[in-house]
């Protein structure tokens, strides 16, 4: 792929000045109150389609998914006859665990939606440190299971996310599988968060140009997600899992990220367990730059590569109830 563009290499810029001083602080419990602050109002300032819409989704749990509601949002494009969807994406949002909402990243699943003509279920699921790992885990279970308990078919539904949500996205897609549950068509990830340990992380720091992206912050935030019971829950190591049997996975990382390393190490040990795994590196790309796809003409060929993933492995789902009732 080319080098950045000047646009691109002009946020990176402004990033690096502006926001990566900032996020080295975290996590104290002001600096996430304020970067939670930060994150909700952006997102006031961040512009999506007039295509789509946003309804909003509070519903009872499914059966056996104990007693969490589903939560979230519904994304759906208006150009698309509800009979005419053949799945959904559930999209897991990223922020580290400890931010950021389903609103926040509207920018992505508004796009996601309008490229590929499917609804986008983006989940709300409980935050660190008031929530810590599984509940997480827990919440976005329960929606996978909503989403089987409408009807909508499994070869029909991917399961995508970024950064933290790239993270719980993978850990649901190996739980499905734990489980014995309707294996879900594909999983997309966004400059996925593979390593909570952030080892691999801390030792490609000295080589990434990330504008943003702190390894050191990273590794004290996921102290919080994980709390006293410490990174020892197996479902929480991707890259020592056993990932057999699993859908398709298409990977998107930025080639200046810190977490590029994650990424690589994950699609290695995808395809090590016989996983058909796509990685795509692109060039000069900040963290989760995917969210810029209104501005970046880079972000925008990303969502349009992550749209034909998607249209790819649901090509075989029949239509079902999929939109919002």
């Amino acid at each position: 792929m080319d080098g950045p563009s000047v646009r691109s290499r002009a946020i990176s810029n402004a990033l690096r000045l502006g926001v990566r001083p900032f996020l080295n602080y975290l996590p104290g419990p002001g600096s996430i109150r304020t970067a939670r602050s930060t994150v909700d109002v952006a997102a006031l300032l961040m512009r999506h389609g007039s295509r789509v819409r946003f309804d909003s989704l509070d519903e009872p749990p499914p059966e056996d998914a104990g007693d969490r509601p589903v939560k979230g949002e519904w994304v759906i494009c208006r150009d698309v006859a509800e009979d005419d969807a053949r799945g959904a994406v559930l999209y897991l949002h990223g922020g580290g665990y400890v931010a950021c909402s389903p609103r926040t990243h509207r920018p992505i699943t508004s796009r996601l939606a309008l490229d590929t003509g499917l609804p986008v279920v983006a989940a709300r699921y409980r935050l660190a440190p008031e929530h810590q790992f599984p509940a997480p885990l827990e919440d976005a279970l329960a929606a996978y299971r909503w989403l089987l308990a409408r009807g909508v078919p499994a070869s029909g539904i991917v399961l995508a996310g970024d950064s933290a949500g790239g993270h719980l996205a993978a850990v649901l897609t190996g739980e499905i599988c734990r489980l014995g549950l309707p294996r879900p068509a594909g999983l997309l990830l966004f400059s996925p968060w593979v390593d909570l340990t952030c080892e691999l992380s801390i030792q490609a720091q000295a080589r990434a140009h990330d504008p943003y992206i702190s390894a050191a912050s990273a590794r004290r935030v996921a102290r919080l997600v994980v709390g006293p019971e410490g990174f020892d829950d197996p479902r929480l190591a991707l890259l020592s899992c056993a990932w057999d049997g699993i859908p398709p996975v298409l990977i998107q990382v930025g080639g200046a990220e810190v977490l590029r390393a994650e990424a690589e190490a994950f699609a290695e040990a995808l395809q090590n367990g016989g996983a058909a795994c796509d990685l795509e590196v692109w060039n000069g790309q900040m963290h989760v730059f995917q969210i810029l796809n209104r501005v970046l003409p880079e972000a925008g060929d990303a969502m349009r590569s992550a749209a034909r993933f998607v249209g790819q492995v649901t090509s075989t789902a029949s239509p079902g109830k999929t939109a919002a009732a």
